[in-house]
């Protein structure tokens, strides 16, 4: 259904995730600490589980650098500590939910397939389809893959068709987690997503409105 990163150091633990994803249907990657988490995100995972207690680093910090490194895949955070400035900083950090330790693998599951149900869903402009299950754009039979800045940046403005996007707005959509980002970075980005969209022969579907941002026509 999915691929699944797991980030636990207890060993024990992390089989029985292991074991319970992929009997549920996932693929899996079991890592134990964060920076081997990190040095495997190709593919990028769909959805990750991050124990917020690993041997190398502090989950929180893990899931900071896993948005830095453009992954925007819904983050279950695993903790035994349970009180609730614990979690906040978990959120804070990027995480989508938060279970604590002990908990019951059904429940667990159940949290997961929620979590999924909520980035599967395409946003369809006219013939234009942006899948976030395989992070392509599509136009009939054919696709184009987009890096996931790619994704959110087309995803905002097929969403408001015929309407101004403001620069400021983009930036804010294509790098949520407070990046600074020049005029000129966001302009390069636009650009090679017109270079895909061409492929699939609606290039010019990016219009620019000089001096104030872009539009879906």
């Amino acid at each position: 259904m999915a691929r699944v990163a797991v980030c636990e150091d207890d060993r024990a633990l992390r089989g029985l995730l292991q074991r319970a994803l992929e009997g549920d249907g996932h693929s899996v990657v079991a890592t134990a600490k964060g920076s081997e988490l990190l040095a495997q995100l190709d593919p990028l995972p769909q959805v990750v589980i991050l124990d917020i207690g690993l041997p190398d680093a502090d989950g929180r910090d893990v899931c900071l650098a896993l948005r830095a490194h453009g992954v925007d895949a819904p983050v279950l955070m695993l903790t035994a500590l349970g009180g609730m400035h614990h979690k906040v900083s978990g959120f804070e950090a990027g995480a989508d939910d938060y279970l604590t330790k002990p908990f019951d693998i059904p429940e667990l599951l159940v949290r997961i397939r929620a979590l999924l149900r909520r980035t599967t869903v395409a946003v369809a402009a006219d013939e234009v389809v942006l899948d976030p299950t395989s992070h392509e754009v599509r136009r009939g039979d054919s696709g184009e893959a987009l890096t996931p800045t790619e994704f959110r940046l087309l995803g905002r403005l097929i969403s408001v068709p015929g309407e101004v996007v403001r620069r400021h707005a983009l930036v804010a959509a294509g790098w949520p987690h407070g990046a600074h980002v020049s005029e000129n970075t966001l302009d390069s980005y636009l650009r090679r997503l017109r270079v895909k969209l061409e492929r699939l022969g609606v290039g010019g579907r990016v219009a620019t409105v000089r001096g104030v941002g872009y539009r879906w026509d």
